[in-house]
Parts: structure tokens; sequence; C-alpha cells
């Protein structure tokens, strides 16, 4: 199991060293009003706490916990939560795309993870994962 989170692990850090390559000038800027951009970076940490906690709980073998975790925090189900309808009509059509793309994927994962199969549910992780990837490559909101 642990052998796995170390795979996952490595690839995020892969991903996100390509990210973070990206010259910032090449991504395009969303503007946003200042109250709606902290809202979405705060939506953004918790995106990430999320996944954490997702790793961590697959790592303990709580498939469960992690499919709750990605329905609620991540996936469908979160949408309200998270202000979705409100921030969507300030983001370019590509940008909305790529967040329905990473809710979708997490909502699949959920129901993945709770099949407890290791190596499906770290692809289905993946999906999450890459919809990120696209939209933090091509948007900044800063």
């Amino acid at each position: 199991m642990k052998k796995h989170l170390s795979i996952a692990m490595s690839i995020l850090l892969a991903c996100s060293y390509r990210v973070s390559l990206a010259d910032d000038n090449s991504r395009r800027l969303v503007q946003l009003p200042e109250m709606m951009q902290q809202h979405m970076m705060s939506n953004m940490r918790d995106h990430l706490v999320a996944i954490n906690e997702i790793l961590i709980g697959m790592a303990n073998g709580d498939f469960d916990e992690a499919a709750e975790i990605a329905e609620y925090r991540l996936g469908m189900s979160s949408l309200k939560s998270h202000g979705a309808s409100h921030m969507a009509k300030f983001m370019p059509e590509g940008m909305r795309q790529a967040g329905t793309a990473m809710h979708k994927a997490a909502s699949r994962f959920a129901l993945r993870a709770q099949e407890e199969e290791v190596l499906p549910a770290y692809n289905a992780l993946s999906e999450v994962t890459s919809a990120c990837v696209a939209c933090h490559s091509g948007y900044r909101i800063r």
C-alpha cells in the first residue's frame, strides 16, 4: 500500500514541477473581484488538502473515507458549498470546463474507490489531478 502511495506522490510532484516551470505570463489572467479571488484561493487550498487526505485514506486502506472526502469536498456534491454557480460566471469557458471535469472526475473516483481496487482507484484519482494541472497550466487569477 505504501508503495502505491509513494508512486502517486511521485506522479503528483512531477506534475507540479512541470506546472512550476511554466512561464506565468503564458497563462491567461482571469480577472476576478478581490473577494472572489480570496474565495477561489481558499477553495483551491481545500482541494489540495482533500487530495492529501484522500491519499492518506488510501494508504491506510480506508477507501470509504477516501471516497467520501472525494465526493463531498471535490465531487459534484461539493458544488453548492464551493459557490460554483456564482464563480462560474466569471470564468472563461476553458476554465469552467476544466473545473467541471475535475468535479466529475472526483465523483467517478469516489465510486471507483468504493470498489477497493487500488490501481483503478489511483488511475481515477489521476483524472482528478490531471484536470487540476490543466486548469493551473492555462489560467491564473493574479
